[in-house]
């Protein structure tokens, strides 16, 4: 994909700011740091409230008396992020729109440099639609990360995430905006930027800086997450099979947790119809992938008892898990061509 920078120009784009909310207090944080970036602020700051409909409460957020003229509460549809960007975007009026997550930390000066990013993709010779800002996610300095802090550690590499990204409205407007069948914060953001690149637009790396703290989170965490095969299965059929290259991201383990589930299933199946002798060698495959599997998490992390023990607990869960949500969704995706780069649609 490609990137483009430019030269600076005087005039200060005038630019909006959205964030999808469930109302975590981390929003206040976001805003209070918007608010310490002074000059120049967005003309509007959208927040869309994604709580379910049944949450008739105000939403629950502190807003700095400094940004208290430009914030916009509009209430989203419980439909995930991509929707709720969708519904902020269009509600901005604005040329440029500035994506934030609400558990983010913008950095010194980021006003300043993200009106910089802008004027730099206005001025570039390439056709820029967005300018995404480098993040940057804090680890523990006195000790090694968990599997949790390494995998939330991998945003800072990731392109084009929506943790802090700005689109052109009318980049936006002329694919359609985020596709709304991406229900989680997954994958949304590289189906986006892989249609505009199909489309002849180009992406640029900015110079403002964003800090993505580490959310807490529960042993289950990475046993949930795992629902994102599904979108992987989306993403095949909406973008081909090469869409990984092009998007930057990384193939991850689903090859080998389909092939240790399948060694798990072959032998309760020769257990069940009386081939112990098959089962047990089945079932040493099983362990081995499980053991090679929970060893790569052990291995770089720290390894205390609970980290060892939420390890030990979701390297058992997640490749049947990931399995199952990779063929549901296979049985659901229906048989469709894809963009290839060459304007090829379903």
């Amino acid at each position: 994909m490609s990137r483009a920078r430019g030269g600076h120009r005087a005039a200060e784009p005038e630019y909006a700011v959205v964030i999808p909310t469930l109302g975590r207090p981390s929003l206040n944080r976001t805003l209070q740091a918007l608010a310490e970036a002074g000059p120049p602020l967005p003309r509007r700051i959208v927040l869309v409230d994604d709580r379910p409909a049944q949450r008739c409460d105000p939403l629950p957020v502190e807003v700095p008396e400094e940004l208290a003229e430009l914030v916009t509460v509009v209430p989203g549809a419980a439909a995930g992020p991509a929707a709720a960007r969708n519904v902020g975007w269009r509600a901005a009026g604005q040329e440029w729109i500035a994506f934030l997550d609400d558990d983010v930390v913008p950095g010194e000066r980021w006003t300043a440099r993200l009106a910089a990013d802008l004027a730099a993709a206005d001025t570039s010779p390439l056709r820029t639609a967005g300018t995404q800002g480098r993040i940057t996610v804090p680890l523990p300095a006195d000790r090694p990360p968990t599997d949790w802090e390494r995998n939330t550690a991998g945003l800072a590499t990731a392109q084009w995430i929506t943790a802090d990204m700005a689109y052109r409205r009318e980049a936006l407007e002329a694919v359609g905006g985020f596709d709304e069948r991406f229900r989680r914060a997954f994958r949304e953001d590289a189906d986006l930027a892989l249609r505009l690149d199909a489309a002849g637009w180009s992406l640029a790396e900015g110079d403002r800086h964003t800090v993505h703290p580490v959310r807490a989170a529960d042993r289950w965490v990475s046993v949930r997450a795992q629902r994102g095969n599904a979108d992987d299965v989306l993403m095949n059929r909406l973008h081909g099979p090469g869409w990984w290259r092009r998007a930057g991201a990384a193939r991850g383990r689903l090859p080998r947790h389909l092939a240790t589930t399948a060694a798990a299933g072959a032998a309760l199946g020769g257990l069940a119809v009386g081939r112990p002798r098959a089962a047990a060698a089945l079932g040493g495959l099983w362990l081995l992938g499980t053991a090679e599997f929970l060893a790569a998490r052990l291995r770089p992390g720290p390894l205390t008892r609970d980290e060892g023990l939420t390890m030990a607990l979701s390297s058992l869960l997640i490749p049947p898990v990931a399995t199952f949500h990779w063929a549901r969704a296979q049985l659901q995706a229906r048989p469709a061509r894809w963009c290839d780069g060459t304007g090829v649609w379903p």
